[in-house]
């Protein structure tokens, strides 16, 4: 009988993951992963997650399985390669996806890698995509979920060849209807229970505030600027804001306005109308080709600049040192640095990368 670790933080996705795993024939071990627990984050935040009570939800519905639960501790590993990687990028001006670094370097990495040093075959989690092996190609692909509404392939491009060949995503096929529903008929301590949102080291979604409270620097004003340049206003640390945002500004300039873009080494945020937020071109780095190997030349593929946003066709350019550079078809709004540009050829995941520059 093969052996599955399932990763389960409570939540009712990766319990339901863990019973059909287990109807499958594997024999499954739950295991949760303690990522970051000051006392002062123990709150019942229903949008939040990774909290002593979603442990011992996890724990339970391991109990109520008849398989064994763990807790496995890489708080440390979880500073380093979620959160100070978090306080850098917007440190440097970017918006970064904490949840994909959690996924890369956390749940693929450190727990597959447990995994398997425990003599287990695969791990699953509750992710909502699929994963494939195509014998003509002889490679591994991803997938989106059947419920295009629920799906989470944009934050699971990183993935390697090995990655995925231990990987099993029992959700893929279901909507999240249909996963409660199995909660429900099996008595699931967890099958009502609300979906994480937040980003679960700052519940409370205070980005800025965070940044202050755990480096000890105080985000200084500085000047919004306009288009040319000229000073139209003070800000309160362009740490504060981010790329299309509108809210929060007041700025009395007479028009709706939005962050067009940020220096941090001058500390100033520039403003202007929407439309100049559209942008037809990027560049991605530290590119992963997924599901097909690098093309030779250019392709055609549609392409996420954001998580659950609607694709765009593009043209995709291959550049060296693992970068690409991506023409859309028409001009996209507010293109950020620090988020992720996942390219798509119908379902199928072909890859994806960190914006570096709009």
């Amino acid at each position: 009988m093969k052996r599955a670790l399932i990763a389960m933080s409570g939540g009712v996705d990766s319990s339901v993951a863990a019973l059909l795993m287990k109807e499958a024939g594997y024999d499954c071990t739950g295991a949760t992963m303690r990522l970051y627990r000051p006392a002062a984050f123990q709150s019942e935040n229903p949008k939040g997650c990774c909290s002593d009570r979603d442990e011992d939800d996890a724990a339970f519905v391991c109990h109520q399985l008849g398989i064994p639960h763990e807790s496995v501790c890489f708080s440390r590993r979880f500073e380093q390669k979620v959160i100070r990687r978090f306080i850098s990028e917007y440190e440097a001006g970017r918006t970064p996806n904490p949840c994909i670094d959690c996924n890369r370097f956390l749940k693929f990495d450190a727990l597959l890698e447990h995994a398997l040093r425990e003599g287990f075959d695969c791990i699953a989690t509750g992710h909502y995509a699929r994963v494939r092996f195509r014998e003509e190609a002889g490679r591994w692909q991803l997938l989106k979920a059947a419920d295009e509404s629920k799906d989470q392939s944009y934050v699971l491009y990183m993935l390697t060849q090995e990655q995925l060949a231990h990987l099993r995503l029992p959700l893929g096929g279901l909507t999240k209807a249909e996963t409660r529903r199995i909660a429900e008929v099996h008595g699931l301590v967890n099958a009502d229970k609300h979906d994480s949102q937040d980003i679960c080291f700052i519940p409370d979604g205070d980005y800025s505030a965070f940044i202050e409270r755990w480096t000890g620097r105080k985000q200084e004003a500085g000047d919004f600027l306009d288009e040319s340049g000229q000073l139209v206003g003070r800000h309160r640390g362009a740490l504060r804001y981010t790329v299309g945002q509108r809210r929060g500004l007041e700025m009395p300039m007479g028009e709706r306005v939005y962050v067009l873009k940020k220096d941090m080494a001058r500390n100033t945020v520039t403003v202007g109308p929407e439309e100049a937020l559209y942008r037809r071109e990027l560049i991605a780095a530290d590119f992963n080709w997924l599901s097909i190997p690098e093309p030779d030349g250019p392709i055609l593929a549609s392409v996420r600049t954001r998580y659950h946003q609607a694709e765009r066709p593009a043209t995709v350019y291959p550049l060296p040192h693992n970068k690409v550079r991506i023409v859309f078809d028409e001009p996209q709004r507010a293109i950020t640095p620090g988020q992720a540009a996942v390219l798509y050829d119908g379902d199928l995941v072909l890859g994806g990368g960190t914006i570096e520059q709009a």
